[in-house]
């Protein structure tokens, strides 16, 4: 029998190692990435290689309008906002020794290298207050040329909040999010993204989830030429709680993606990410990744991960890729599920028979898909303009 080396493997028809690496690669002994845990890390950029589309976190993405933010000088300056008063609530800017600094991650991707590498002050947001404070953190003049920022959320140990974050008007911004959920604390954050139609935003969300703590996090992203926010949770003390909750309407030509990450450290903890999508309009793309990792020491577990999309039109993409890592055999539950569809038929014929036309039943099933998500949201008023915001957005739905 003839044994094939490696060395040998141009004989057999062209065949060369996969593109994830291995007995070709530069570097030998090289192994590729296992886990989700065992990503490369930095918090400089230029420790990455360079990005050719080719990478898993960024084949989906739209790399010709984000690699300004990528590869270009980034003004990391302060900016404008407008925050609502509330007591027990601080809003400050704060230099790069701050000790919070660091503390919740490290980028695993270039662009939010660049811009961890370029913020000169970070915003800090910090609540203390034992009973429910609700603060609003506003921008809308960031301006088009390319930026960089910082911004720090703190919970302090038995605190409770509700913050909102709302991004509106013109961007260019890459942008890192800390969020130190401390122990016994309950916050929930959310973040609004209704840019204008030709803004590019990517954003990196890492959470930390003290003991016994609870986060609430929502993702609402309607405008936006590309909006790219990625949370990542990482349940560190037992008894942690975590739910991530996203919801998103892409029009024509609009790029909205959003990759999530749940790492189950310690035992006794719980997560559930839902979430829901519509897409309408020639060249609307959606993209949602969520990894759910179950540590060696994360005895206990229980997690559910869910993604739906609902299609409106034809010319639409929306990728949606679960994954479930499990380290341990001692979990309470965990799953995940996908799916992406148009309208249900019965639905509308259900509605039609009761006199309802056609275009009408379509915005009712469309807004009861989405309400789920909606109603996760605390703050009354916000819940309420959400809701006008997606009827917006339904206007132009055909018939």
């Amino acid at each position: 029998m003839a044994v094939v080396t490696p060395e040998d493997t141009e004989i057999l028809h062209g065949n060369k190692a996969h593109s994830d690496g291995g007995w070709d690669a530069a570097g030998k002994g090289f192994v590729p990435v296992q886990t989700r845990s065992g990503r490369f890390a930095s918090v400089d950029p230029t420790a990455f290689a360079d990005v050719t589309g080719l990478e898993a976190e960024w084949k989906l993405t739209p790399l010709a309008l984000v690699k300004p933010l990528i590869v270009g000088d980034l003004d990391g300056s302060t900016y404008e906002y407008v925050a609502t008063d509330a007591i027990g609530a601080t809003v400050e800017w704060v230099e790069r020794t701050d000790s919070r600094i660091g503390t919740t991650g490290t980028p695993e991707e270039k662009a939010s290298a660049n811009a961890w590498s370029s913020f000169e002050r970070a915003l800090a947001i910090t609540v203390s207050n034992d009973e429910h404070v609700e603060l609003t953190v506003a921008r809308s003049s960031l301006g088009g040329s390319a930026r960089a920022g910082h911004t720090i959320i703190e919970a302090r140990p038995n605190s409770v909040a509700t913050v909102i974050l709302q991004n509106g008007g013109a961007a260019l911004l890459s942008e890192n999010v800390e969020i130190i959920v401390g122990d016994g604390a309950r916050l929930t954050v959310v973040s609004v993204q209704e840019w204008d139609e030709d803004a590019i935003h990517l954003s990196s969300h890492f959470v930390t989830v003290g003991r016994d703590a609870r986060l609430k996090h929502i993702v609402v992203s309607l405008g936006g030429k590309v909006v790219r926010l990625n949370p990542s949770a990482h349940l560190i003390d037992q008894g942690a709680d975590a739910e991530l909750f996203g919801l998103y309407f892409a029009d024509a030509g609009q790029h909205l993606e959003q990759r999530v990450y749940v790492e189950h450290v310690a035992p006794h903890t719980r997560s559930r990410v839902n979430y829901k999508g519509a897409l309408n309009g020639q060249g609307a793309h959606t993209v949602w990744v969520g990894d759910v990792l179950i540590g060696t020491k994360a005895s206990g577990t229980d997690t559910y991960e869910q993604n739906r999309n609902l299609v409106l039109s034809e010319g639409t993409r929306a990728d949606s890729v679960p994954n479930l890592e499990i380290e341990t055999g001692d979990i309470l539950g965990a799953g995940h599920a996908s799916a992406t569809g148009r309208f249900d038929d019965e639905q509308l014929f259900y509605l039609q028979a009761r006199g309802i036309s056609e275009r009408e039943a379509r915005r009712l099933v469309v807004l009861g898909f989405l309400s789920e998500i909606v109603q996760k949201v605390d703050a009354g008023a916000l819940r309420d303009r959400l809701a006008v915001a997606i009827e917006a957005e339904l206007a132009g739905v055909a018939s």
